[in-house]
């Protein structure tokens, strides 16, 4: 496969897995624990590709394919606790979440626009939606920072030209 064709592959088979798994089981209690195991898992694989950028011999390219693997499976983990939140709990949010309800207001939280047509009105989906406000700024700010240095650190190493 082509090197510019493997983000956009691992990108859309995450949301394919999304659409495919089997989210009807009811949550209760242990959506929030879901949510945490999700994302230490997240933060292992972002972890353990801050190490492949540094040991790649294209690490622009290995910086772009962990961007398209990391930020659309924090999303998704995100809309899936959503959505299996509003399954255990109707009315968590200001309308019952469909697998796409609830992937929008995660994206819609994610890009800080807000259109208010679906707002967390539990005091647990409230601090979910909390939760993914402090890791989009986590993973947008500090996140970038450690991709865009490990990239400079490889190539510092390396020969001109590669990147």
């Amino acid at each position: 496969m082509s090197a510019a064709l493997r983000p956009l592959a691992t990108a859309t088979g995450l949301v394919l897995a999304y659409y495919l798994l089997p989210l009807n089981r009811r949550f209760e209690g242990s959506a929030a624990v879901g949510l945490v195991l999700g994302l230490a898992g997240v933060t292992a694989l972002f972890m353990w590709q801050i190490r492949s950028i540094l040991r790649s011999s294209r690490p622009r390219l290995r910086a772009v394919e962990s961007l398209a693997a990391t930020v659309p499976l924090f999303l998704l983990l995100f809309a899936a606790t959503y959505y299996l939140t509003e399954q255990a709990r109707p009315g968590s949010f200001t309308e019952p979440l469909t697998r796409t309800g609830a992937l929008y207001f995660a994206l819609t939280v994610f890009s800080t626009v807000g259109f208010g047509d679906i707002t967390p009105h539990t005091d647990a989906a409230r601090i979910m939606t909390m939760v993914q406000m402090a890791g989009d700024i986590l993973l947008l700010g500090v996140a970038a920072h450690v991709v865009v240095g490990a990239v400079q650190s490889a190539l510092g190493r390396a020969p001109a030209g590669r990147g």
